[in-house]
């Protein structure tokens, strides 16, 4: 390992050790805000800390078998033994030194971000609508598994009980980080329960996963907007709206537009349309170059074409397909009630070496 990490190592855990004591500072535990900031960061140092800590007690184990070879009055099957386990442990600190590598990386400004998600049906009419519905019911059983927090925001729901569109916010730990790799066209091949004849169809749905923006990230100025209230659709009875508290707020600089219906206040529906706009200005603030603005989201979603696909889910053969990175999972329905940690974490494996490599190739 390079000097300059093993300096930047011990400079992130003399950080993690003081943070540990201010957040047992009762000055701090009294300062509500500065408490979450210090949580925050301390959560955020937490497994670079604990591998630079796994990398030294496997060093020290090193040097005392290395110790043992070269001990004169040790006989061979103790040396061999030790020879043995230092390969192991050599192995093993390679493993920690790669891991290591790409958490000092230059961070990702948004990777400990909540998100805002979208998901909409694409191409399947009714069929994409209500694997629209499933899909949501698989983001948010991840979610709940891993304690984080699901809001719900905007929803278009069909009469069979599917969604044209959903869209919600979670809030936890690392959140964009663990879903940013869900952007982009899922595709579902089954047998819709209005196909009478049994034939297999293919349908598709979007996904957008946006990190959530600061309110001083974006600048909104308030004559850019356009907010218009209604009546909000709801299943009926006691849950329908009598009022116009839905909330649809039109930017007019880029034409984005954003509502909200799922609170019964319209203040509280203006917030929660206004996270997301703030959330879309964000995304296309981050954009390289101006005149890609507009072409941002197809970028991200595409068209909504059967043939841009980044995953199949089929479910005549149970099986669900990553195409980016050629992994088939036969558990369908485990990973549609949300156990997903399989395929997000190889998913997270086979992006973080091909940026290891891209990194070093630009070095």
């Amino acid at each position: 390992m390079q000097r300059s990490q093993v300096a930047r190592l011990e400079k992130v855990e003399l950080r993690y050790q003081e943070l540990g004591k201010l957040l047992s500072d009762p000055n701090v535990l009294e300062n509500r805000q500065l408490l979450e900031k210090y949580s925050k960061e301390y959560r955020e140092l937490e497994d670079t800390v604990f591998l630079w800590q796994k990398y030294r007690k496997i060093q020290n184990e090193v040097r005392k078998l290395e110790d043992i070879l070269g001990d004169k009055k040790e006989t061979p099957e103790i040396k061999e033994l030790a020879e043995e386990e230092k390969k192991t442990l050599k192995s093993e600190l390679a493993e920690i030194e790669k891991e290591l590598s790409y958490l000092l990386r230059p961070d990702d400004p948004y990777s400990h971000r909540n998100v805002i998600v979208e998901i909409r049906a694409g191409a399947g009419g009714e069929e994409a609508a209500l694997f629209a519905a499933d899909l949501y019911k698989m983001y948010t059983r991840f979610g709940e598994k891993r304690s984080w927090r699901i809001e719900n925001i905007n929803h278009r729901p069909t009469g069979r009980g599917g969604f044209k569109e959903v869209v919600f916010a979670i809030e936890g730990r690392d959140v964009f980080s663990t879903l940013r790799f869900e952007s982009g066209v899922h595709r579902v091949q089954r047998v819709p329960v209005t196909e009478s004849s049994g034939r297999i169809h293919t349908s598709t749905v979007t996904v957008a996963v946006l990190p959530e923006a600061e309110e001083v990230e974006v600048e909104i100025k308030p004559e850019d907007l356009r907010i218009e209230t209604f009546h909000s659709r709801g299943a009926g009875g006691q849950h329908v709206n009598v009022t116009d508290s839905a909330v649809r707020i039109t930017h007019e600089s880029t034409g984005i537009v954003v509502q909200c219906q799922d609170e019964r206040s319209q203040h509280q529906n203006k917030i929660k349309a206004m996270r997301v706009l703030r959330a879309e200005l964000l995304q296309r603030k981050e954009s390289k170059q101006q005149r890609e603005i507009s072409k941002q989201r197809k970028n991200q979603i595409g068209r909504g074409e059967r043939s841009e696909r980044i995953r199949t889910y089929n479910f005549p053969q149970g099986r669900v397909t990553d195409h980016r990175i050629h992994l088939t999972l036969h558990n369908l329905e485990d990973i549609l009630n949300g156990e997903m940690n399989t395929l997000i974490e190889s998913l997270q494996r086979e992006m973080r070496e091909e940026r290891v490599v891209v990194g070093k190739e630009q070095t």
